[in-house]
């Protein structure tokens, strides 16, 4: 791989042209058929399982009872202090409402509070329910917008009017211009790094160049198949800190060969064999884990890992091509001036001297000073972050976990405090009569019959259709729709189907909003650990090839386990406790988004592995010249601590800059994804990893005989790119500690 990748970049280097040329025209093609076919507005918020029970009886549904199919909304009225909605004035100014609602676009029909039963006890409070005639996803864009302008006649009498329901779900939250924050720290960080602003600034820019083109790709694919706002931010996301430190890794490397006196086409073409050969592993171990989300058997899930995986392939790609040829237009300008800082680290990092050590091997020196208590401590510490990961609550956030300003999140406060939180999440029962002898009856006995529940705090009057072959039942829960009480209420039901069955002739199926929200939930949650197992397997195979040793894989897996745990366990402690929830714009505890717990395992496992191979390959480097395992340990951090430390950081500024985002979904993404690169960075592989290795020593890097002939030699570290150079006399191209 290594001679392949070098050759690519001397030609990469050499042809910057025609590189340039192919390029402007691979994002000119995305742009004009993302413009033409695809876009922001064809995003799809909705999240459902295809053959799950509540899927099915929605398809049912949407045949048997097309009014009652598509998405709803809630107008809550609320009447000053010492005022009742049924006074004549303000009762007049919510039937004005309600007929204007009525007549609003795509809206199927208006239900008032009389015929809903929803006015208060006191009279201040009043919600009636708008039906469209579509699904939230093809709602026009101001529909919503155009429905609370309806409510102008109400408002005008004085009554507060707050618009909610299922129309306003979700989580999601497309980027925004706060997301420009991590890209900002980004540059700074390089610049510290490098010493240099037109160094720090070529990662930057072709991570924007290979942004264009993954983001790019994944918009013009909305048009083809459902993809959500979440769904293109993670691939903003990933795309944009792996696309910066791919370029990151290989930069480095060039800048540490023009310091030696290379020159740029050779330096620029070794730092693509050896950095290169390394970045080509990393992506396909984040492109691998983010493509296994199809495991799992959800088309939203399969469509979010395959969007993050386009733009991790295209960030790849820019790293081993475009940025080689960028390389050749700065040429020289990149060697570092004599006495400046970058020149005195290159020199520093290149000595043998002990004395030379930097702060990152200085910090490795100390965690394998006494190994065995570096890690029992971070063992400890690790396992007391991961403890309330025991308690995690899984489910689709909805307009409870909305921002405290939003119209959405009044409604649905305002509701919960009237009527109780279940009014806010009704599940549906939808009742196959086609076998009764009499529909209506049929219905009434099932309505009655599930009124007794315990958790069911009421019964809507059965609705049949106009062949009397189905039957709705609304049934609203005692508790909220997240609530641990409502998913055993659904379990209940079900389970009595049966008994239904036999008693009426009818066949029940729950569904309804809440009810899919908690089959996604549970199928998530039964995909976790054979998703884990898988994901654990692969890092085995991968690093048993790469480094040829037992320990390395071993401890990698392990080392991504805690990784994944601790950052769980401060997610739930954060976001489901409250835990200084305010310091992440969190008003209230919410459950963990559902797919959560998968998509930070799929990205951690892509990450944790580029630290791993980046760190763990310079220790080999050296470990294999000079037998010395502790040597090679701090050698190894002495290279690579302060470039695996920049990207570190690049990549936890990029995800905790959309923490700051209003979509739930998306916040809690962001700062599981922030919170557990910092952690498996700098406890696991920075702290963790040298403690392991310095117990193990010389075991660290042993393997059967047997096995080592069989296996795979991927040559990440570029040994071959020596060998031509060996037979012929001259010097190594590649020397023990990694430099040429």
């Amino acid at each position: 791989m290594a001679t392949l990748l070098y050759r690519l970049g001397r030609s990469c280097f050499r042809r910057r042209r025609a590189v340039f040329a192919a390029w402007l025209a691979l994002m000119a093609a995305v742009i004009a058929v993302s413009a033409l076919f695809g876009g922001v507005g064809k995003l799809n918020e909705e999240f459902s399982i295809p053959g799950s029970e509540s899927q099915k009886a929605l398809d049912v549904m949407g045949r048997a009872f097309p009014s009652s199919a598509g998405t709803s909304a809630q107008l809550v009225f609320t009447a000053p202090e010492g005022r009742s909605v049924e006074e004549a004035p303000l009762k007049e100014a919510i039937d004005n409402t309600l007929a204007k609602a009525a007549r609003a676009p795509q809206v199927a029909g208006v239900t008032g509070p009389e015929a809903t039963g929803t006015v208060s006890p006191d009279g201040r409070v009043a919600v009636a329910q708008v039906g469209y005639r579509v699904a939230k996803n093809d709602l026009d864009a101001d529909s919503l917008d155009k429905l609370d302008a309806t409510a102008a006649p109400a408002r005008a009498a004085g009554l507060r009017v707050d618009l909610g329901g299922s129309a306003f779900g979700g989580g999601g939250a497309e980027p925004g211009a706060q997301d420009l924050i991590g890209v900002l720290v980004a540059v700074l960080v390089l610049a510290v790094t490098f010493g240099s602003l037109l160094a720090a600034g070529l990662p930057l820019l072709t991570a924007l160049a290979g942004i264009l083109v993954g983001v790019g790709g994944v918009l013009a694919l909305t048009g083809l198949v459902g993809i959500s706002s979440t769904a293109l931010t993670l691939a903003l996301m990933i795309g944009l800190a792996v696309g910066i430190d791919y370029a990151l890794f290989i930069l480095s490397r060039h800048r540490s060969h023009l310091a030696e006196g290379k020159s740029p086409e050779e330096s620029a073409a070794l730092a693509a064999g050896t950095a290169g050969s390394a970045v080509v592993f990393a992506g396909l171990t984040v492109i691998i884990a983010m493509a296994g989300l199809s495991v799992v058997g959800i088309p939203f899930l399969t469509v979010m890992g395959l969007c993050a995986a386009l733009a991790v392939l295209a960030a790849v790609a820019v790293a081993l091509t475009l940025l080689p040829a960028l390389l050749g237009v700065v040429g020289t300008r990149l060697v570092p001036k004599p006495g400046s800082r970058a020149a005195g680290r290159e020199t520093a990092v290149a000595g043998p001297d002990d004395r030379a050590a930097n702060l990152g091997e200085r910090w490795v020196r100390l965690a394998t000073a006494k190994p065995w208590l570096t890690t029992l401590a971070v063992l400890a510490a690790l396992g007391a972050l991961a403890w309330p990961a025991k308690d995690l609550n899984l489910a689709l956030p909805d307009n409870g976990s909305a921002p405290a300003h939003t119209s959405q999140r009044a409604a649905y406060d305002t509701v919960s405090r009237t009527f109780g939180p279940g009014f806010n999440g009704p599940l549906v029962v939808l009742a196959d009569t086609r076998d009764t002898t009499s529909p209506k009856d049929a219905a009434a006995t099932i309505a009655k019959d599930l009124k007794g529940l315990d958790d069911v705090a009421a019964v809507a009057p059965p609705k049949l259709n106009a062949s009397g072959t189905y039957a709705l039942v609304q049934i609203v829960p005692r508790g909220a729709p997240d609530a641990q009480s409502t998913k055993d209420l659904v379990t209940t039901i079900r389970d009595r189907a049966e008994r239904i069955s036999e008693e009426t002739g009818a066949g029940i199926r729950v569904t309804g909003q809440t009810a899919v929200s908690i089959d996604v939930s549970v199928q998530l949650s039964s995909a976790l650990v054979p998703f884990g197992a898988v994901v654990v397997g692969l890092s085995l195979v991968l690093l048993l090839i790469v480094f040829r040793s037992f320990v390395v894989p071993l401890k990698a897996a392990a080392g991504f386990l805690l990784s994944v745990t601790a950052t769980l366990g401060a997610t739930v402690s954060v976001f489901q406790n409250g835990h200084f929830r305010g310091l992440v714009g969190v008003d209230a505890p919410t459950p963990t988004a559902s797919f959560l717990p998968v998509v930070v395992m799929a990205v951690l496992f892509g990450l944790a592995m580029d630290y791993e191979v980046f760190l763990v390959s310079r220790i080999h480097e050296s470990y294999a010249h000079t037998r010395r395992p502790l040597h090679a340990i701090h050698m190894g951090a002495r290279h690579s601590a302060r470039v695996v430390t920049a990207a570190a950081l690049i990549m936890v500024s990029v995800f905790a800059a959309f923490i700051s985002s209003e979509g739930m979904i998306l916040k809690q993404v962001a700062f599981a994804l922030a919170l557990g690169v910092l952690v498996d960075a700098f406890v696991v592989r920075m702290t963790l990893v040298p403690a392991v290795l310095a117990l193990t020593r010389h075991a660290a890097w042993w393997l059967l005989a047997g096995l080592a002939r069989r296996l795979p030699d991927v040559d990440l570290e570029g040994a071959r790119l020596n060998a031509p150079r060996q037979a012929s006399g001259q010097p190594d191209l590649v020397t023990a500690d990694g430099k040429g």
